[in-house]
């Protein structure tokens, strides 16, 4: 009975869990699971394997290759970094022969270069890769020995525990990071055990308790991969975009970009989704070969600068053509905007005509427009005025619009016919 009325009181109470003050903005970084998975044969492939080497040397890049001061920051480790037993102490320790300087000495190399470390555990018997779990009776000792390490983020996975478990057990690890005293991002991924939507997911109460949650599947090294992860984001976007803001973000999981599976077109339009979804920017790549042109799209400083927009309001899909071309808008500070304008097609670059009045922006206004990937700028961009923009397959088009001139009435959704007698401008 009374564990029943512990759990019904930090569900009626979740102010109590989290107020840590952290992610304001979507978080940035790098994680090491997309890319490099379970590898953990150090024997015969040593520079690719979960060891601590992997990380000091992704926290060089990300310190030395400009990274840092773009707003990458985190440093993550994904699963299978721990020894295959708690100690006798019952605490979690790294893998001896991997980690052999320990995670205390690996976040202490991470700070000196300005950095964060993050750290992987999950709320069941084993995590996902079969490593220990941590146990509900294991909670507060595991919160403990992270931040005794100096850890400064916290990835909780779900595998192997039910759903009662992690009701009990996501918001205790949110109170236990807490009550540690050190400042602890924490990225939970309940909901995408749960499916994601409501009943069986509250997100008022999921946003009191965690920083960032996974919602969906693990994303794969593939265009498939991404698309089924914006088809699932934007079909359900009346749920979802709701519960994002500053200090508790959708997650729909890490940039691929740089890797094998994603053409140049498709690396720009994950970028921009990801952004237009205000997504944290965690990359799963290899920093140490990353091409050019993938980095190009990476280090995009006004990409960025939009993703981290302080409002911190999720953008939405507005426009679905038959053409299958789709348009999808982000409200920015100071009356900005970003709009996505992406390409389903698989045929050949495609022209789309239309006006910022037929995507709901307020009347007699005029705008600045800026070319996201191009940056070159457009001046005094009339409401009324029909533009056209030539998208590429699988591509996109990301503007960002400043207001140069606002009108009296309030922003406000209306619908309008298309305007006549106006020639697009091509841009």
């Amino acid at each position: 009975v009374v564990s029943g009325l512990a759990l019904a009181l930090a569900l009626a109470l979740p102010s109590m869990a989290l107020e840590n003050g952290l992610a304001r903005t979507p978080p940035m970084g790098w994680m090491s699971w997309e890319r490099f998975r379970c590898n953990v044969d150090c024997q015969t492939d040593p520079r690719n394997c979960i060891s601590e080497q992997l990380f000091f040397e992704m926290a060089d890049r990300l310190a030395e290759d400009g990274w840092r001061e773009l707003g990458y920051e985190y440093i993550n480790i994904d699963d299978c970094w721990s020894a295959k037993q708690r100690d006798t102490a019952g605490q979690l320790v790294p893998d001896p022969k991997r980690f052999p300087s320990g995670i205390k000495a690996l976040a202490d190399y991470v700070h000196a270069r300005g950095l964060k470390l993050g750290i992987y555990g999950d709320l069941g018997i084993f995590t996902c890769g079969g490593y220990p779990g941590t146990m509900l009776e294991h909670v507060k000792q595991d919160a403990q020995t992270f931040a005794a390490w100096g850890v400064d983020m916290l990835k909780l996975d779900g595998c192997y525990s039910s759903a009662e478990e992690q009701a009990k057990g996501y918001p205790e690890m949110a109170r236990a990071l807490n009550a540690t005293g050190r400042p602890i991002v924490y990225s939970c991924s309940w909901p995408a055990y749960q499916g994601g939507l409501p009943p069986k997911v509250n997100y008022t109460l999921l946003a009191e308790i965690c920083n960032l949650w996974r919602n969906y599947d693990d994303i794969q090294d593939s265009w498939d991969s991404v698309l089924s992860i914006v088809d699932w984001f934007f079909t359900n976007q009346d749920v979802l975009q709701p519960a994002a803001g500053p200090g508790h973000w959708n997650d729909p999981d890490m940039l691929i970009i740089g890797n094998f599976g994603l053409s140049y077109e498709q690396s720009r339009s994950q970028m921009a989704l990801w952004t237009v979804m205000a997504a944290p920017l965690l990359m799963s790549t290899d920093l140490r070969t990353i091409s050019p042109s993938a980095k190009e799209i990476l280090q995009n400083r006004l990409m960025i600068q939009i993703n981290q927009d302080p409002l911190g309001i999720q953008g939405r899909r507005i426009v679905k053509e038959k053409s299958h071309i789709e348009v999808f808008l982000r409200p920015l500070s100071q009356a900005a905007s970003a709009l996505v304008f992406f390409s389903r097609r698989t045929d050949m670059p495609f022209r789309y005509t239309t006006s910022l009045a037929k995507l709901h922006f307020p009347e007699d206004a005029v705008y600045e427009v800026q070319d996201v990937f191009v940056g070159k700028i457009i001046g005094a961009l009339k409401t009324a005025d029909n533009f056209s923009v030539v998208i590429n397959p699988s591509g996109v088009v990301m503007w960002y619009l400043r207001p140069m001139a606002l009108p009296l009435q309030p922003w406000h959704v209306r619908q309008q016919a298309p305007g006549k007698g106006f020639r697009p401008a091509l841009l």
